[in-house]
């Protein structure tokens, strides 16, 4: 458990293993991991991440633990997860 008193979990965004709260989204921890540029890019070549924060804008979509376009902002994180952004993983 965290000073906080939270539990703790242990996860892999783009190889890096961090370690956030119970509780917080796949989005959060992209932005506590660094990842402020951005999670994925546009058609256009344009950095594109968490806007609205509620699934509505669809640019959270990350692949996590192999199925692609899962939305950052609407999974919870959990231990042993993968989570690749599309600067990872420009498939």
């Amino acid at each position: 458990m965290s000073e906080s008193g939270a539990a703790r979990v242990r996860l892999s965004v783009d190889g890096v293993v961090i370690e956030v709260d119970a509780g917080t989204t796949v989005a959060a921890a992209l932005i506590l991991a660094g990842a402020f540029s951005g999670t994925r890019v546009s058609v256009r070549g344009e950095p594109r991440a968490a806007f609205c924060g509620m699934g509505i804008c669809q640019e959270c979509r990350v692949t996590i633990d192999g199925r692609a376009h899962v939305l950052a902002c609407q999974t919870l994180c959990r231990n042993g997860q993968m989570v690749r952004t599309q600067k990872a993983d420009p498939r």
